[in-house]
């Protein structure tokens, strides 16, 4: 049988563009492209490669009809972030009924964490995601996430809303 765990989830938001506190990188080697046309292949790709080791799997369950829908949708942008070439994560928006803007998902490969890429990643996922004229900007994280990403939220200026604690049922 598969563990349930507790997991702390904690929401964090940003209620203007001034509150974002940008970090920059300073190798030029790291780009970021926005993934138009995504397909599902290369989406299912980027999201198992950063969020396995995350316990990421609401997306797995997903058919890829539902997936190809949902990356067509005008509300959804994805942006995946280079480093001399390779793939080194991504950040996923999406447009909520509310006129918000989710930073659905954020992520590093591993490999390349500990780089200050993370910190100039969530710089420009905020900075995309205001340039889409929202309401507000806001993401969740959770003690299954890389214990360094509460810590980069906050130091970005994102201020926490809430938390809850909920059960999850971790896979094989």
């Amino acid at each position: 049988m598969t563990p349930l765990v507790d997991v702390l989830r904690t929401y964090l938001e940003l209620r203007s563009p001034a509150q974002l506190r940008p970090a920059r990188s300073e190798d030029p080697s790291v780009v970021f492209v926005r993934r138009d046309g995504i397909t599902v292949e290369e989406y299912r790709q980027l999201y198992r490669t950063v969020g396995e080791r995350w316990q990421w799997t609401d997306r797995n369950a997903w058919a890829d009809e539902r997936l190809a829908d949902y990356l067509a949708s005008p509300d959804v942008v994805v942006w995946e972030c280079l480093v001399a070439g390779e793939s080194a994560g991504y950040f996923e928006l999406q447009r909520v009924d509310d006129g918000s803007i989710e930073i659905a998902y954020f992520g590093l490969i591993e490999r390349f964490i500990g780089r200050g890429i993370g910190k100039a990643m969530l710089t420009r996922a905020a900075e995309e995601a205001w340039a889409l004229a929202p309401t507000r900007v806001w993401l969740h994280t959770c003690t299954l996430d890389s214990p360094h990403a509460l810590a980069n939220y906050k130091a970005r200026g994102f201020e926490e809303t809430k938390r809850e604690t909920i059960v999850v049922q971790l896979p094989d």
